[in-house]
């Protein structure tokens, strides 16, 4: 159950609000600002690439691997092909996963590791078979942690992940608000000076005021009434989000989006791009999960039995490929199945500053569905 009355009372969410999600959400465009100070004083503005890699490897636990991955992807576009290394058994050590480079690695491709914690000895391991496969390494995680030692000895550049004073005796969580803006940025910094996108520092800092335009709104001073994360935590309220995304930039939001959901909130979601949705996802919106599935819902005792499940669609928005938008076909399809829908667009700027309004809006939404529902 979503208590949406602890949405508008701002103390008792900070009450319940034991592992500082709000405060990460609130200060990740001054993670942001801190990351690109980190990556200049780890070098990497002195950076003089003899040329483009041939291809990206990214690794790490988890969801912090994987929205890095999805982003960089999305940003990087054709220029160069991004492969997230996935685990691959485990490394000696109780419960460690281990992490394999692929055959094809080799001088010309560049390792990317992304992680909040920086203890993982398998990736110490993966940093130990990139030197002997002569493979670029560079890494971002917690200063001090074991893979500083493993990235310098392997010749690598380490850059320190930006961390709050408040999160240093505690466990990251991946899909925690501020961590992927804190892995993400310094290695956005690195692939500019490649040429493998756009990310120069005025750029960034865009970024950065963007994040702290959306934290303005979506605070938990805010009513709900006027905020757009805390509306659309309580229109989620016992339902299943369907994510469907449109735009380029949307799609990595969407996924990030539901990663944040079931870490933090855990709420189960799933996620499509259109128009292939609309194919994909028409006959679940007719299913159990529509809104008209129970025939008998009129006359459910409502205090005695659980609220039944059904589907709402999340619409997040950005600018359609080739201009022509499939949203008209899309409400269409969810409002002929009963479903209720919610739509989320970015204000007007950069392919970077779109991304980084969804994904704030939505992970201070993820942050009060789970604050409200107790998670």
């Amino acid at each position: 159950m979503l208590d949406e009355t602890l949405l508008d009372d701002p103390e008792a969410l900070t009450r319940a609000d034991r592992r500082a999600l709000l405060r990460g959400a609130a200060e990740a465009g001054a993670r942001v600002r801190t990351a690109v100070r980190h990556a200049v004083e780890a070098g990497v503005n002195d950076l003089k690439p003899d040329g483009r890699p041939r291809a990206l490897l990214i690794a790490g636990p988890g969801t912090a691997s994987v929205g890095v991955a999805e982003l960089l992807g999305t940003l990087a576009g054709a220029a160069c092909p991004v492969t997230r290394i996935h685990p691959t058994g485990v490394a000696p050590a109780a419960g460690a996963l281990r992490w394999d480079l692929p055959g094809w690695a080799g001088p010309v491709d560049l390792l990317l590791i992304a992680t909040p914690d920086g203890t993982e000895p398998g990736l110490s391991i993966l940093v130990e078979q990139a030197y002997r496969r002569g493979c670029t390494v560079v890494a971002v995680a917690p200063d001090h942690s074991p893979i500083t030692d493993a990235v310098g000895g392997a010749h690598g550049l380490f850059v320190p992940m930006a961390t709050a004073p408040y999160e240093q005796d505690q466990p990251l969580t991946a899909s925690a608000p501020g961590v992927l803006w804190a892995l993400l940025t310094p290695l956005l910094a690195l692939l500019d000076r490649t040429g493998l996108l756009s990310a120069p520092a005025d750029a960034l800092g865009k970024v950065a005021d963007r994040l702290d335009q959306v934290a303005e709104r979506c605070g938990p001073a805010i009513a709900t009434y006027s905020n757009p994360a805390k509306n659309l935590a309580a229109e989620l309220a016992e339902s299943l989000p369907v994510i469907w995304t449109e735009g380029v930039s949307a799609a990595p939001a969407g996924q990030r989006f539901a990663a944040a959901l079931a870490e933090l909130a855990g709420r189960p979601a799933l996620t499509a791009q259109l128009p292939e949705a609309l194919g994909s996802h028409s006959v679940l919106l007719s299913g159990a999960l529509a809104a008209g599935a129970d025939p008998d819902d009129f006359f459910r005792d409502r205090v005695e039995e659980a609220q039944a499940l059904h589907a709402r669609v999340v619409l997040l928005r950005d600018r359609p490929i080739g201009g022509l938008s499939a949203a008209p076909a899309a409400r269409e399809l969810a409002l002929s199945h009963d479903t209720a829908i919610s739509e989320l667009e970015p204000e007007d700027g950069s392919e970077l500053e779109t991304l980084a309004e969804l994904i704030a809006i939505t992970d201070f939404a993820a942050v009060y569905v789970a604050l409200a529902s107790g998670a």
